[in-house]
């Protein structure tokens, strides 16, 4: 049985997985670069923002520590995961920069070890990079034989930013691509232990679990990207209510309701890149991946088609004022953000633009230093908007009355739809739903124009 781990790369997931193993009472040893990030765990601190973080660290202290030193953490441990970044390159690909300057380090403390040693990628990787991009490294490096010396299993996690603890204790599966049984059986086995759901194990190929691990993300971001079509759709019918369709589709269990609400696109640092590296790999091997695709060009368009139409229903010069800035609620992450491709459009085309997050805000003044103003105040953000764009489905601004907008004429658009019980008919708000009707006569004359004279039977 594994007692001791170590884990490479102390970012949101690295620093999240190597406190939550802390919390199951095992050994632990993070390795980071950075010597901020070190001293922060040795301190009993969170070295990065993530919910439960820095409480879960400074619970478990005397079970994790942090070192500079990879040969330190293969040297104290049994298994290694390795989180590191693996930026997008300019073909859409996934770089093994840092995984390969991690493995080297791996196979140069491999080198002095005597006993069995486990090695577990968890980067997002495409098809072939964990066998032939890394594993030769590991070997020369080592001088010793994978299978025989130290085993190499390649298993991502199925995490979202904010909720990265619990995602990652309790998943609705483990995904575990193994070089032979014998890695897969001990990975397998360490998952038992760690995660208190015993959620099941799919075991296959590195190379199936890479390609099912990029598979997973351009499926719910279809997903997303086609609930967004409906809602398009939903405001061109009379009647039409994106959350009454959604909630019938979801009820049919080859669908679901995850991810199938329609509102704003997607964004963060996974869901975009994926498609575009799914589509890479693809053209690589002869292959197509059309859908993946067409799923980013379309949420990709979407900032555009929104801000022209923002733009056909205010003045020139009006004030914009857009809450939610974090590409969702509960992030600090502002990497493709909706919000923010939107604060940049309509200021680029004579806006003036206002903006508030209760997380993002920081990160998100340097972004739109030259766009926006990015405001510490719900309330200053909303005084004087002609327009408020509700861009995110934070708890925050569910809980907007209709006083707050004050009792000047505004339109306020809700991408999700959350405030109209509070908002929907009052005199003084214009209150706009994404994804439902709102003119019902000149959509049942275009349907009536359609169907009223049909083409004749020959």
């Amino acid at each position: 049985m594994v007692t001791n781990y170590s884990v490479m790369g102390l970012g949101k997931l690295g620093a999240s997985m190597a406190a939550a193993i802390a919390s199951r009472g095992f050994q632990v040893v993070g390795v980071d670069v950075s010597q901020r990030a070190v001293d922060a765990v040795n301190a009993g601190h969170a070295p990065v923002q993530e919910t439960n973080l820095e409480a879960l660290i400074a619970a478990n202290k005397e079970r994790l520590r942090a070192t500079l030193s990879h040969e330190d953490a293969v040297l104290n441990s049994d298994l290694t995961f390795v989180i590191v970044p693996t930026p997008s390159d300019e073909r859409g690909a996934f770089s093994l920069q840092y995984a390969a300057w991690a493995f080297r380090e791996i196979g140069r403390a491999l080198a002095q070890k005597s006993g069995y040693h486990n090695i577990v990628l968890t980067s997002t990787v495409l098809p072939g990079s964990t066998r032939h991009g890394l594993l030769p490294i590991l070997e020369k490096e080592s001088g010793k034989t994978c299978g025989r010396d130290f085993g190499l299993c390649y298993s991502p996690e199925f995490i979202a930013l904010g909720s990265v603890i619990h995602d990652f204790l309790h998943p609705d599966f483990t995904l575990v691509g193994e070089l032979d049984e014998r890695c897969g059986d001990q990975l397998e086995a360490c998952y038992t232990q760690i995660m208190p759901n015993q959620p099941p194990c799919m075991r296959m190929s590195l190379e199936n679990a890479e390609l099912t691990k990029i598979s997973v993300n351009t499926f719910v971001t279809t997903k997303i990207t086609f609930a967004n079509m409906l809602a398009d759709l939903c405001e061109r019918i009379p009647g039409g209510d994106i959350d009454v369709v959604t909630n019938a589709l979801g009820a049919d269990r080859r669908i679901g309701h995850k991810y199938l609400r329609g509102g704003l696109g997607y964004g963060g640092p996974c869901f975009p890149r994926d498609n575009i590296a799914l589509g890479f790999i693809a053209r690589e091997l002869g292959s197509r991946a059309s859908l993946a695709e067409i799923t980013e060009q379309t949420n990709r368009a979407l900032p555009d088609s929104i801000a022209k139409r923002i733009l056909s229903f205010i003045p020139k010069g009006a004030t914009v004022a857009i809450l939610g800035l974090a590409y969702k609620p509960f992030s600090h992450v502002i990497e493709e953000s909706q919000g923010v491709m939107l604060a940049k459009k309509l200021a680029q085309a004579g806006a003036r633009v206002i903006a508030y997050d209760p997380l993002a805000a920081e990160g998100a003044k340097t972004e739109l230093a030259y766009h926006a103003l990015v405001v510490d105040s719900l309330d200053e953000c909303l005084a004087g908007a002609d327009c408020v764009l509700i861009t995110t489905p934070d708890p925050v601004f569910k809980a907007l009355k209709a006083s707050s907008f004050g009792a000047r004429s505004i339109t306020v658009l809700d991408f999700w739809r959350i405030l109209d019980k509070e908002l929907a008919g009052k005199a003084n708000i214009r209150y706009v739903a994404l994804g439902r009707s709102t003119d019902d006569a000149a959509n049942s004359v275009r349907l009536r124009e359609l169907w009223s004279n049909p083409p004749e039977v020959t």
